[in-house]
């Protein structure tokens, strides 16, 4: 090509190629949070001979099958536990309120009727520093709850939004997948399954 046709062809090209490796980068910062619950676990010494531990670690059974929905697919953080079946106003409670690095947990029941949060209280979560949210229920929006900076874990998605009737109980044990999850212990979420530790953990 002469000179001509390449500096239009790099001035084509530049931008375009620009846009490709922000689009690229974007999602892999958005995902790096958290620390890897295999490499937690390999620190702590577990291995199959070891569960239940008795190092204060619990994992929680991936029979339940629990799925990532938020933009961060690893999160981590203390505890701070609701009680509440087909019924959210203590999720969008304290997702208005400062976060401060904490993870949500939701014992919904394991209820497949309705959905236990939506991208509104998502988003507010997101905004106020909560860490990420692990419902034993399920939640709406999925779509757009992909792209906020929030970690969530849930069983499925259902189309329909809960009632309002029951405010729930907050801060006291809740039980699912083989774990009792309490106030003040400390979550570990990633791909590979959840982690729950007395402690706060690290590499």
């Amino acid at each position: 090509f002469g000179p001509p046709l390449r500096t239009m062809l790099k001035s084509f090209a530049l931008p375009a190629s620009r846009a490709v490796r922000t689009q690229l980068r974007a999602p892999a910062q958005r995902f790096l949070s958290g620390l890897p619950t295999a490499d937690l676990a390999d620190k702590a010494g577990l291995d199959v001979s070891k569960l239940p531990t008795e190092k204060n670690i619990s994992v929680v059974d991936p029979q339940l099958n629990f799925r990532n929905f938020g933009g961060k697919t690893a999160f981590s953080g203390p505890i701070t536990t609701i009680k509440a079946y087909e019924s959210n106003p203590l999720v969008r409670k304290l997702f208005e309120s400062p976060g401060n690095g904490r993870v949500l947990v939701v014992d919904a029941g394991g209820s497949m009727r309705c959905a236990m949060l939506g991208d509104n209280i998502a988003e507010a979560g997101a905004k106020n520093g909560w860490a990420g949210i692990v419902i034993f229920g399920c939640i709406r929006d999925s779509a757009m709850v992909a792209e906020m900076d929030l970690g969530v874990k849930a069983l499925n998605t259902h189309p329909v939004k809960s009632h309002k009737n029951d405010p729930g109980l907050q801060d006291v044990a809740v039980k699912f997948g083989g774990v009792t999850f309490k106030p003040g212990q400390f979550l570990y979420a990633d791909a590979d399954g959840i982690l729950v530790s007395d402690s706060e953990l690290s590499l």
